[in-house]
């Protein structure tokens, strides 16, 4: 049963995140385009079967490839064995991008617009091959503790050197492939073992060297996929760019049997097959460990089989056709306005509710100390993502050649890292790879397709692709500047902060010590008012406990400590060394302004009957140097004494409350300028 919640809660996540992309699509057709689409029905099923599939992924993610996959991480970064980590780094990005399944999509429309010419499989083994290496690669600097952006200049170097050698038809293609790597199978573990090495390795820092191999497996496929491009492009024969052009189909009719299924499925078992061979080898071969709830695991992992083919095959059904065909008619409108309109659109609407990031997010204001905010960041990550499509949809329309505007986004990216904050610079790195996602590739793919094929002109295969890459630059340069503005403002970590008022409080207490030193409304804001507090202690049988509080809680009173008490009375002192004392009674301690004590006192007596039928004691006593307690301000206005002249007029007593308050303002605002 907990099961089934699980995974309604993730049907819903799921159906939630694609929401935004729905009602982004829906209003531009029913707006701007104005007409309902002919494949609709289609498209509709489509939506819902990558919405269950996606659910059905995550569950077994989450009870089966995660745990053990994370645990497997903690493991590793807690060991000494140097190659033992690297090739488990290797391993782990390898198996998760082969299984990628934004990356099963892209390779499969890249092969298909090739006209054969580049193959789906060999490609998705390069990417992988890259991805392994660049974890590699990262888990070395963790180790060594080198700085990051020397790693990322040099690759961004090999990456335009390269580009000046690569064929055209292959440079968008590879750009492209460096954003998908990085989705829901690959951030969790990879954020995992990077942190975890940066936590256990002394000398390291989980914000400046945890993060940033994602940012390695976004720009090693950039370098792999030309270097392969250059390969099949020089080492076999082909035809003509012109002749891929006229052939390319965006997309082709999806036909559902049971030999289809049957096939689907037996081709995600062997692309998920590398991570539990992975797992299995090192859980047992290597730690020599068993796993625990075995049937669970392989729940997980079927899950993840059925839950994969269902996602690429609604892909495929849905979001790439109705993207595609979006696309085709808004190049039919007049203004190509509306076209960069909606490219911005699904680009920051996508992105605000991608699961990857909100995680990444959530774990860099955790590590940070509350520097930097969860929230804000995914708004900076957003726009960035959204400016890149829209600018990448420009670079299709107009025209120019992808690598012109991928190298000026270098330029920007490398003097942003000599200007922003070290700890942001890993961070916005990263970011650049969770922002492209599993439900945003392939809508963002489809629409730069759509809009290749649909303008004259365009190649598909050549300016068709790039819209990712540009959704995986443009975050960088945002989350740098967001390191740069927080830097600006100010912003100080929750540690700093509390400091900060442990520090300012002391000085107000120290100043103080002859007043009374009250926390205003159970906040952290504090101020000295000579205000008179007593002690009003009640001791009573432990039955009556709750009532005894309820008077109290009825009379005014904002808080009470209780505490066991045991005890003997007149007949039993004679000869306590045969009486047995037992724990039967309460003590209540209230600390109150003296002016409620009477109240209190009276409210619990007459509830309790202690002055007549009823057992137990009430007392109180005046006490000094009272510090620390919370007063609301209508508990603070109710007991000055100043107010005895208006409370019997409710106006005058409003008044003076909204006069009080005002001048409490100020008295608060004094007493912080004064100790900052």
């Amino acid at each position: 049963m907990t099961q089934f919640n699980f995974f309604l809660k993730l049907l819903r996540d799921s159906f939630r995140d694609l929401l935004p992309i729905i009602i982004v699509i829906l209003f531009f057709q029913l707006t701007i385009i104005q007409d309902v689409p002919e494949n609709w029905l289609s498209t509709t099923i489509g939506l819902v079967i990558v919405g269950f599939g996606l659910a059905l992924f995550l569950q077994g993610l989450e009870i089966g490839i995660f745990p053990i996959g994370e645990s497997l991480a903690r493991d590793f970064a807690k060991s000494k064995n140097i190659i033992w980590i690297l090739f488990f780094g290797f391993l782990i990005g390898f198996g998760t991008t082969i299984a990628e399944p934004a990356l099963a999509v892209i390779a499969d429309k890249a092969a298909s617009i090739s006209s054969g010419r580049i193959d789906a499989t060999i490609l998705r083994l390069v990417v992988a091959a890259s991805v392994g290496f660049a974890i590699l690669l990262g888990v070395f600097r963790i180790i060594k503790g080198h700085p990051i952006h020397y790693y990322i200049i040099a690759g961004y170097i090999l990456v335009v050197g390269v580009t000046f050698f690569a064929p055209k038809e292959i440079i968008g293609l590879a750009y492209d492939l460096g954003g998908v790597t990085t989705s829901t199978v690959t951030v969790p573990l990879v954020a995992a073992l990077g942190i975890g090495l940066a936590t256990s390795i002394k000398g390291r820092n989980p914000v400046i060297d945890g993060f940033g191999l994602i940012a390695f497996a976004s720009l090693t496929p950039m370098i792999f996929v030309q270097i392969y491009g250059i390969a099949v492009y020089n080492l076999f024969e082909a035809k003509e760019v012109a002749d891929i052009a006229i052939n390319a189909t965006a997309s082709s009719t999806i036909n559902i049997n049971i030999s289809t299924i049957v096939s689907g499925i037996l081709s995600v078992i062997k692309d998920v097959a590398p991570i539990l061979v992975i797992i299995l080898f090192f859980q047992y071969i290597v730690l020599r460990k068993k796993i625990q709830n075995v049937k669970t695991v392989f729940l997980g992992f079927g899950l993840v089989i059925i839950g994969l083919y269902a996602f690429i095959l609604g892909l495929e059904m849905g979001l790439f056709s109705l993207g595609e065909s979006m696309a085709f008619q808004l190049t039919k409108g007049k203004s190509v306005l509306i076209i960069y309109t909606f490219a911005f659109a699904i680009g920051f609407s996508t992105t605000m509710a991608e699961p990857a990031l909100m995680a990444i997010a959530k774990k860099a204001k955790e590590i940070s100390d509350g520097k930097i905010n969860d929230f804000a960041l995914r708004l900076f990550v957003a726009f960035g993502v959204a400016i890149g499509i829209a600018l990448g949809a420009f670079r299709i329309v107009d025209g120019g050649h992808i690598h012109y505007y991928i190298i000026f986004g270098y330029i920007l990216v490398i003097i942003l890292t000599f200007m922003a904050p070290k700890y942001i610079i890993p961070i916005a790195y990263d970011s650049g790879g969770v922002t492209t996602s599993t439900v945003t590739v392939p809508l963002v793919a489809a629409l730069g397709i759509g809009l290749a094929t649909s303008i004259e002109g365009r190649s598909p295969l050549i300016d068709g692709f790039g819209l990712i890459a540009f959704a995986s630059l443009f975050p960088m340069i945002t989350v740098m500047l967001y390191g740069i503005f927080v830097e600006k403002l100010g912003v100080k970590s929750d540690t700093e902060i509390e400091a900060a008022n442990i520090l300012r409080d002391t000085l107000i207490d120290a100043e103080n010590m002859d007043l009374a030193t009250v926390n205003i409304d159970g906040s952290d804001r504090r101020h000295s008012l000579p205000m008179d507090f007593s002690a009003v202690v009640i001791i009573i049988p432990e039955d009556k406990k709750l009532d005894a509080i309820q008077a109290a809680s009825k009379a005014g009173a904002g808080g009470v400590t209780v505490l066991k008490a045991d005890g003997i009375g007149l007949d039993g002192i004679g000869n306590f060394y045969r009486t047995s004392f037992e724990a039967n009674g309460v003590l209540l301690l209230f600390l109150l302004p003296s002016a409620m004590v009477n109240s209190v006192i009276k409210e619990i007596i007459h509830s309790l009957h202690i002055t007549t039928i009823g057992k137990g004691i009430a007392f109180a006593f005046p006490i000094t140097h009272m510090k620390g307690i919370s007063l609301t301000r209508h508990d603070i206005f109710t007991h000055r004494k100043d107010h005895k002249d208006s409370k019997n007029n409710p106006e005058n007593a409003k008044e003076a409350e909204e006069r009080f308050n005002q001048e409490l303002e100020k008295e608060l605002y004094n007493d912080t300028s004064k100790n900052s």
